[in-house]
C-alpha cells in the first residue's frame, strides 16, 4: 500500500512512516499543507492521511481542493480528541473517515486497509439514496419534499448509513463514527437510534429503506418501487 502522510508534528509523522514501513507500506511524508497538496497531486497513492492543522494550507482545504479537481483518492482525516464539528467538517469536505488524536496504531492500520479496499468513486456533497435527500451543508433531510427534523445523534447515524453507498455498515462501527469509544453508553443504543430513524424517515413515508443484515450490519437502500 502506499500512503501519503500530511502530519506537521515531526516526531509523530516520523513514528507513523516507521510503522507503516514494518507492515510493508510505503509512505511518503510532507509537514506542511503546500507540500502536501503538490505532492498528492503529483504522485499515486492508495491513501491520503491528513492532519487538519497544517501550516500553509490546513486539511480541510487540501482535502476540498482534491475533490473540486475530481481527486477521489481515500482520505483519513486527523482530527482533534473530542472535536466533533472537526470530524462533520472533515466529512463535508469530502475526507472518507477520520481518527482523533490520540489514537492506537493498530487503529490506524485498520482503517488504512479498510480504506484501500474502497474504490476511489466520486461522493456528490449531497447524500441520496432514493427521494431521500442529506445535505451536509445545511444539516437538513428531506424525503419526498418534506424536511424531516432529527437530533444531532440521528443525524449521525443517518450519514454514517448513506456514505456507505448501500453496503453493510456493522453497529460496532456505527457506534465508533458517532458515538466513539470513549464513552460509557452501551453500544446497544445504535439500535436504539435506527428504531429512532425508522419512525421519521421511512415509517411516514409508506417505505422500508433501513435494513438489518443479520450478523452483518445495518443498510440503507433505495425502497422498491
Amino acid at each position: 500500500m502506499r500512503v501519503l502522510l500530511v502530519e506537521d508534528e515531526v516526531n509523530l509523522a516520523e513514528v507513523i512512516h516507521d510503522g507503516l514501513a514494518e507492515h510493508g507500506m510505503f509512505a511518503d511524508v510532507e509537514h506542511d499543507g503546500a507540500a502536501g497538496l503538490w505532492r498528492a497531486r503529483e504522485g499515486s497513492y492508495d491513501v491520503i492521511v491528513l492532519d487538519i492543522m497544517l501550516p500553509g494550507l490546513n486539511g480541510y482545504l487540501i482535502c476540498r481542493t482534491l475533490r473540486e479537481e475530481g481527486d477521489w483518492t481515500p482520505i483519513l482525516m486527523l482530527t482533534a480528541k473530542d472535536g466533533e464539528w472537526d470530524e462533520a467538517e472533515a466529512l463535508d469536505t469530502g475526507a472518507d473517515d477520520f481518527l482523533a488524536k490520540p489514537f492506537s496504531f493498530v487503529v490506524l492500520l485498520a482503517r488504512l486497509r479498510a480504506l484501500a479496499r474502497r474504490p476511489p468513486t466520486p461522493r456528490p456533497v449531497m447524500l441520496e439514496v432514493g427521494d431521500l435527500v442529506f445535505d451536509p451543508a445545511t444539516v437538513s433531510v428531506r424525503r419526498q419534499g418534506h424536511e424531516i427534523g432529527l437530533s444531532r445523534t440521528e443525524l449521525g447515524v443517518l450519514e454514517v448509513l448513506m456514505r456507505a453507498g448501500g453496503a453493510p455498515v456493522s453497529k460496532r462501527e456505527i457506534f465508533a463514527r458517532v458515538w466513539g469509544f470513549d464513552t460509557d453508553v452501551d453500544p446497544k443504543i445504535v439500535e436504539v437510534y435506527i428504531g429512532y430513524l425508522r419512525r421519521k424517515i421511512d415509517e411516514p413515508f409508506g417505505v422500508r429503506t433501513i435494513t438489518n443484515q443479520r450478523g452483518v450490519g445495518y443498510r440503507i437502500v433505495e425502497p422498491a418501487s
